[in-house]
């Protein structure tokens, strides 16, 4: 053991492991659960309960008042939130609902159940709000009682407590009335700007459902309601923005699958207009199951695939395309304005406040039911399909020209790439990716499922050179070393040097290693060699690690569920998804897992689906956030130094104990 420094230290003991119960874990880390700037996400969540229910066709009037104390309430007619005794829990089920977390009607996602499409899935939303407000009032108006309910710092402080409301009177739904607590919040105040935009948009996708919100303090009283819908709300951003008129009509649709469609759940699918226009700011929104989602995510991408595949289809099909033109799905979106709606059975999200879509179906979901329509479309309009591509056309050769500003050298004096590299076709930079991959098995997997267009493949044989402790000049003594530098196109330099940057020849130069203990040590070695002889490349946010999984799940069909292939990174999103499954009601044993022992099990497609599809992989750029160089430095020297075998195990057990897996 290494001998104790004269310091104060903390007994670790059983004592010290804490148990976090009920709302405290929302309470201690509200920034893993919401957005913390203002409580408008957790008033947001309440909205989105009243939004699933006229989602469901079973309310007709959302009503949001803001009141002269702070309070917030959001009032709907749709069935009320059940308030018997849960039969498993022996408590009111409307308690269960604003007190524990993962408890909520939208994980019954079998035919019948409460919710078959909703926004709400990670079972936090509405207990969030409860834990981070200092009062909150329910009250209830279902079969015939009115059921009143009221929390303060998320505990019960009067329950339940019903009482029948007047005969002759039908009146259903809920009303929730927040007082957020503003120490959990840099503001408190909510921005009125985005409550408008946010009421508005749901207005925009429940046609027919009429959105108010009261202002108490002004005496304002703003109303929406849309019966032209997603057209409407895009011709009036438009209007608003001074976009002039669109270049050909706009393209409006919606297709949703049947009972008998191959891989998609029964009424999966999207509704969606899109607008061309030639000059002005691009107008873009887009929605899953009424939830914004201003990141964007999988359903956009599905988008921009199917509008990119009708337009290029029509392109080739005219002859329409100048020689040494070739179209990228860029250039049919750069000028696009659309408003998306998509609907999705199970969707998955990036993070408690869901800005991004992140469910790998939605690409081929909305692309396969976007493209035909509009390439039927244009077929049918022909001169509007040649002024579109016209359009599409210009944009490509505009980004040919730029491209070739940034073209390479190619003289005599440039020196011999790499003969394992397999290169890209394109030049541009701003786009190429290069792929360094652990091992020749990966990398021939690799190879087949790249898109040759724009991604580059690097096999690297063996771990790469410790190289903390290489001067510089050695290094190429190194033959990995030596090619990962030609290829790239970059000499090592550094952290106060101003290399060369003119020859790069990847916007991204990504580490792709096996989800294991070894394909760690490679990510590490490489990591080294960048930050020790390469820092600009981090600096520029050139250096990013691919998230290959570890885990497949064969899941069953459920419900109305397809079967699926689930992936999972790691050890604690297996066990996300196995409890998923077990919610969705799949018994134990009905599921299959497969270990990947290495990129080399992947066939190609699944390598391209998880790992380097810029539409579904999950990709970490490489930076060095809150430290400095100095400090990094000297973390890296105390990890990777020859000498530092003493400081290494004594950090390691200094800091053994607080490792946390990132799932």
């Amino acid at each position: 053991m290494a001998t104790k420094k004269n310091t104060v230290t903390t007994d670790y003991s059983e004592s010290s492991i804490r148990v976090l119960k009920g709302l405290e874990p929302v309470k201690q880390r509200p920034g893993m659960y919401t957005r913390t700037e203002n409580p408008l996400h957790i008033i947001q969540e309440v909205i989105d309960n009243a939004s699933d229910e006229a989602l469901g066709g079973h309310c007709k009037h959302i009503q949001v008042t803001l009141h002269t104390d702070g309070s917030v309430s959001v009032e709907d007619d749709g069935r009320g939130i059940p308030v018997g005794l849960h039969p498993e829990e022996g408590v009111p089920t409307v308690e269960i609902v604003f007190t524990r977390l993962h408890a909520g009607g939208k994980f019954d996602k079998g035919s019948g159940g409460a919710y078959a499409f909703s926004g709400g899935l990670h079972g936090v939303g509405v207990s969030v709000t409860n834990a981070l407000s200092r009062r909150l009032e329910i009250t209830v108006w279902r079969e015939a009682g009115l059921h009143q309910l009221t929390f303060a710092d998320g505990d019960v402080i009067e329950p339940l407590r019903s009482q029948p409301i007047p005969r002759g009177d039908k009146k259903n739904g809920t009303r929730v009335s927040i007082w957020p607590d503003a120490k959990y919040f840099d503001s408190p105040n909510i921005p009125l700007g985005e409550l408008q935009r946010l009421l508005r948009s749901k207005a925009v996708l429940l046609p027919g459902v009429k959105v108010t919100l009261t202002n108490a303090k002004t005496g304002e009283t703003l109303v929406w309601q849309y019966d032209q819908g997603l057209r409407g709300y895009l011709t009036e951003a438009l209007a608003q923005s001074s976009h002039g008129e669109p270049l050909i009509p706009l393209f409006e649709g919606e297709q949703f699958a049947s009972s008998d469609s191959e891989g998609f759940a029964e009424g999966e699918g999207a509704s969606w207009v899109v607008a061309w226009t030639e000059e002005g700011n691009v107008v873009r929104e887009s929605y899953v199951n009424l939830i914004p989602t201003p990141a964007g995510g999988t359903h956009e991408s599905g988008l921009r695939d199917g509008l990119f595949g009708a337009v290029k289809s029509f392109a080739e099909m005219h002859s329409l395309l100048p020689k040494g033109v070739k179209l990228l799905p860029e250039d049919v979106f750069a000028r696009v304005s659309f408003v998306l709606s998509a609907k999705v059975l199970d969707p998955q999200f990036q993070g408690q406040i869901k800005e991004r879509l992140n469910s790998r179906d939605a690409v081929r979901l909305v692309s396969s039911f976007a493209k035909p329509p509009l390439e039927l479309w244009l077929n049918s309009h022909v001169e509007y399909g040649k002024k579109l591509a016209e359009l599409v056309i210009k944009q490509a050769q505009s980004r040919l020209r730029s491209a070739q500003k940034v073209e390479k050298k190619k003289s005599s004096g440039v020196a011999v790439l790499p003969g394992k590299l397999t290169d890209c076709e394109s030049n541009d930079i701003t786009r190429n990716e290069l792929f360094l991959v652990e091992g020749d098995s990966a990398g021939g997997s690799a190879k087949m499922g790249r898109d040759k267009e724009f991604q580059a493949i690097l096999p690297l044989r063996g771990k790469v050179l410790n190289s903390w402790e290489s001067e510089r000049d050695r290094l190429f003594a190194n033959n990995e070393i030596h090619d990962i530098s030609v290829a790239i196109g970059v000499d090592p330099h550094g952290p106060n040097d101003q290399p060369d940057l003119s020859n790069l020849r990847y916007g991204k130069i990504c580490i792709l290693s096996d989800a294991d203990v070894d394909g760690s040590h490679i990510q590490v070695l490489l990591l080294t060699l960048f930050f020790k002889h390469f820092p600009q490349l981090i600096a520029r946010g050139h250096i990013c690690v691919a998230r290959p999984p570890l885990f497949r799940v064969d899941a069953p069909a459920r419900g109305k569920k397809p079967a699926q292939k689930i992936y999972a990174l790691d050890d604690g999103e297996l066990i996300a998804i196995e409890d998923k499954l077990r919610k969705d009601g799949v018994k134990d044993g009905a599921w299959s897992i497969s270990r990947f022992k290495g990129l080399g099990e992947m066939n190609a497609e699944q390598l391209w689906e998880t790992t380097m599809n810029p539409d579904t992989r999950r990709l970490l750029s490489v930076s060095l956030g809150e430290f400095d160089q100095d400090f990094s430095e000297a973390r890296f020297n105390m990890l990777m130094g020859k000498g530092e075998a003493a400081a290494r195990r004594a950090w390691i057990e200094e800091h053994g104990n607080a490792v946390e897996a990132d799932i």
